[in-house]
């Protein structure tokens, strides 16, 4: 399927491309051989070929829900510079 210089002219208003007449004559071809290759592709007998949602076998890993206690509060407030009120202290911002 050979696309014509008006075709290609067309897709490049709607990119919004503007094309030199060298540049719509490389495209025309260009794009005429992509188009010719997926026709290529399409005469492939694909009846008993299932679909895939990815190549390789994906899985979640998952670790077991475990419950543990967090934290030490004081712990994780001292590594704070500022501490007003056992609480962090940040600049305003306004």
């Amino acid at each position: 399927m050979a696309l014509t210089i008006k075709e290609v002219e067309h897709v490049a208003l709607l990119a919004r491309l503007s094309l030199s007449d060298e540049e719509k004559a490389l495209f025309s071809r260009q794009l005429s051989s992509i188009l010719e290759y997926v026709d290529q592709l399409n005469e492939l007998e694909t009846d008993d070929v299932e679909p895939l949602t990815h190549i390789l076998p994906v899985f979640n890993v998952f670790r077991e829900d475990v419950v543990r206690p967090g934290s030490v509060r004081e712990e994780i407030l001292s590594n704070a510079p500022l501490l007003e009120e056992n609480q962090y202290k940040v600049p305003k911002i306004m």
